[in-house]
């Protein structure tokens, strides 16, 4: 098994409290004085992927098959000429935020420790069915409360607090001058970087996150320090799929 990823942050039980009132939504960007745009992704097929297994803070690589992954979300995102890329520090990521930013011509990576994957407690390391084989009562649990049923899994709130965490900071990214952000992070966070724009704070339903795919997050400042438009114009976009439709 591969070594767990610690983070150098523990987020503040008063933090995560004040957090839960907060939604990346237009008005939460409207003191900005520039439109952009956030393409987000999930990273690459990893090791753990192709396994079955529930990674969460297990640091597992990048297979052969996420590497082809991220090597064409970057030729798909070439085309919009990003100015800057944002990435989870977690192997799986990195790897594929390299990949995706020699593709892109970006020399520079970020990477924040607020963009690792969710914590999956007990059944990290596990495939499925080991973990309904091994803790039967949690597993059926498991499909009405996501992880908020599994054990040492970290909390839905304090996920939603680190989305609007991560959310600020991509703010702050724009405020300097970014207009086309790219983030690579965890399926998990994933969904909670978009639960987090609509205000909702439960994990059901899921939203569809495959790998290397790309949901595109825009805003349009209206009316400077006053007004921002707000969408979703892609949401779980597969540019490898794209691509062989066009040839």
């Amino acid at each position: 098994m591969y070594p767990r990823f610690e983070p150098n942050f523990i987020l503040d039980s008063h933090l995560i409290e004040e957090l839960q009132a907060l939604k990346a939504d237009g008005d939460f960007f409207a003191l900005l004085d520039h439109d952009f745009e956030v393409f987000i992704l999930r990273h690459g097929q990893s090791e753990g992927n192709a396994r079955n297994t529930y990674q969460g803070r297990y640091d597992f690589p990048l297979s052969a098959q996420g590497e082809k992954e991220a090597r064409q979300a970057g030729e798909w995102l070439s085309q919009f000429k990003p100015d800057y890329i944002l990435a989870s520090p977690m192997l799986r990521a990195k790897k594929s935020a390299e990949i995706v930013a020699s593709a892109i011509n970006i020399d520079r990576i970020e990477l924040d420790d607020i963009l690792i994957e969710v914590d999956t407690g007990i059944f990290s390391g596990l495939d499925p069915n080991m973990a309904a084989q091994r803790h039967p009562e949690i597993w059926k649990d498991f499909y009405k409360r996501s992880w908020d049923a599994i054990p040492e899994a970290e909390s839905s709130q304090s996920i939603y607090s680190r989305a609007i965490m991560a959310w600020q900071h991509i703010r702050e990214i724009a405020a300097m001058g970014a207009s086309r952000i790219v983030c690579i992070t965890h399926g998990g966070l994933l969904q909670w970087l978009m639960r987090s724009t609509l205000g909702v704070h439960d994990w059901l339903p899921l939203l569809p996150i495959s790998n290397c795919c790309i949901s595109k997050y825009e805003i349009e400042i209206i009316k400077r320090d006053a007004v921002a438009f707000a969408q979703w114009t892609l949401i779980n976009f597969h540019p490898l799929e794209s691509s062989s439709r066009t040839k």
